[in-house]
C-alpha cells in the first residue's frame, strides 16, 4: 500500500512536469499547423511609393549619354564632423533624390511635377521612359527607380530592438524579425502587434499570431516601409519587470528545486 502511495505521488509528480512542458512548448514554434494551410495565389509583393518617401531616380541610354546627363542630377554630399555641431560640402557627389509630398508629388527634371502616390517602382520606371521617349530619347532609355528610406523598425521583446533599412523594398515579418535577432524567450508569438500608416495617414494596429501557419495569407505578412513590428512580453516578464527577470528565475529556480527535494525525500524515505 505504501509502495502504490509512493508510484502515485511520483506518477502525479512526472504527469504535472509533463503537462508544463508540453503547455510552454506549444507556444513557442512558428506556424505550428502548416499542413492544413492552403496557400491563396496573389501576385508578387511590389511596395508602393508613400507620402515622405524618397527616390533616386536614374536614366541611362549609351547611344544618347548626353541626353540621359540632363535627367540624372547630382548634388555635392555633406562631410559632417561628429566632434562638432559644423557640417561642409565635401568634393563627393550623390545622386540627387526627390521627396515624395504629402499629395504625392515630386519635381523631376524636364518633366516637371509627377505624381507618384501609390504606384510601384516598375509602374513609375514606365511611365517616365515613356514621357521622355520621342521628345528627348530616340531609343527608348533605361530607367531605374529605388526607395532609398524603406524601413521597419522592430521592438518589444526581440534580441537587438531597431531600425532595419530593406535594400529590396521587399521583407516579410519572419525576416524582419530575424533582422532583430529574433524573438526572445519572453516574447509572445500569438501576440506581435504591426503598426501601419497608409497613404491617407490614417494608422491601424493588428495583432497576429506567429503560431498560426495561416500568417503567410495575411496582407500584414509582407511588411510595407515605415511598420513597425511590436513584440508583446509575456506574462511572466510583465511579473517581472519590477524586480528583474534574473533574480526572478534565479528565486524560482530554487523554490522548484526546494519543492522537489522535499517531495522526493517524502516519497523515498
Amino acid at each position: 500500500m505504501k509502495n502504490l502511495a509512493k508510484f502515485s505521488a511520483l506518477a502525479a509528480l512526472l504527469t504535472i512536469l509533463f503537462a508544463t512542458s508540453c503547455t510552454s512548448y506549444k507556444k513557442v514554434p512558428y506556424i505550428q499547423n502548416s499542413d492544413s494551410v492552403q496557400s491563396i495565389s496573389s501576385t508578387l509583393f511590389d511596395a508602393k511609393i508613400m507620402p515622405k518617401d524618397i527616390l533616386t531616380i536614374t536614366v541611362s541610354c549609351p547611344e544618347e549619354p548626353n541626353a540621359a546627363a540632363m535627367f540624372n542630377l547630382v548634388t555635392q554630399a555633406r562631410n559632417v564632423n561628429s566632434s562638432s555641431t559644423s557640417n561642409t560640402l565635401s568634393n563627393q557627389t550623390a545622386l540627387q533624390s526627390y521627396l515624395v509630398s504629402n499629395d504625392g508629388y515630386i519635381e523631376f527634371p524636364t518633366i516637371g511635377k509627377l505624381y507618384v502616390l501609390g504606384k510601384t517602382k516598375t509602374e513609375l520606371e514606365d511611365e517616365i521612359a515613356t514621357k521622355i521617349t520621342g521628345q528627348y530619347f530616340r531609343k527608348r532609355p533605361i530607367v531605374v527607380v529605388n526607395m532609398a528610406n524603406y524601413k521597419v523598425t522592430v521592438t518589444g521583446e526581440v534580441s537587438k530592438p531597431g531600425m532595419y533599412t530593406v535594400s529590396n523594398g521587399k521583407i516579410n515579418i519572419f525576416e524582419a524579425l530575424a533582422m532583430a535577432g529574433d524573438m526572445t524567450i519572453w516574447g509572445r508569438r500569438d501576440s506581435v502587434k504591426v503598426i501601419r500608416e497608409d497613404m491617407t495617414g490614417r494608422k491601424s494596429i493588428v495583432k497576429l499570431d506567429l503560431n498560426d501557419a495561416n500568417i503567410i495569407n495575411s496582407p500584414y505578412y509582407q511588411l510595407q516601409q515605415n511598420d513597425v513590428v511590436y513584440v508583446t512580453p509575456n506574462k511572466v516578464k510583465a511579473k517581472n519587470s519590477d524586480t528583474g527577470s534574473s533574480t526572478s528565475l534565479w528565486f524560482t529556480s530554487v523554490s522548484i528545486l526546494v519543492s522537489l527535494a522535499s517531495l522526493l525525500y517524502n516519497i523515498l524515505k
